[in-house]
């Protein structure tokens, strides 16, 4: 069985998952907004979002959340 974080890991954890979501939100309102082309190239800007989610995805990890299979999907709607 793992051990589970102490208390004050537990709460960092999470103010830095707060951190990562606010920047993918951040992220997805300039992809939505399309300005991101002001400030990146298509290639520039798909590195940052790539990064962004991996962020996102290893912080809620460590703060003990399972991942959301809908919020904050970038992907295009089919």
């Amino acid at each position: 069985m793992p051990a589970t974080p102490a208390p004050h890991l537990a709460e960092i954890s999470c103010k830095w998952l707060d951190l990562a979501e606010r920047r993918l939100a951040y992220y997805g309102g300039l992809y939505r907004s399309g300005r991101w082309q002001r400030y990146y190239t298509p290639e520039t800007f798909a590195e940052r979002i790539v990064d962004v989610v991996k962020a996102v995805t290893i912080w809620r990890k460590l703060a003990g959340q399972a991942p959301a299979a809908d919020e904050n999907d970038l992907r295009p709607a089919a």
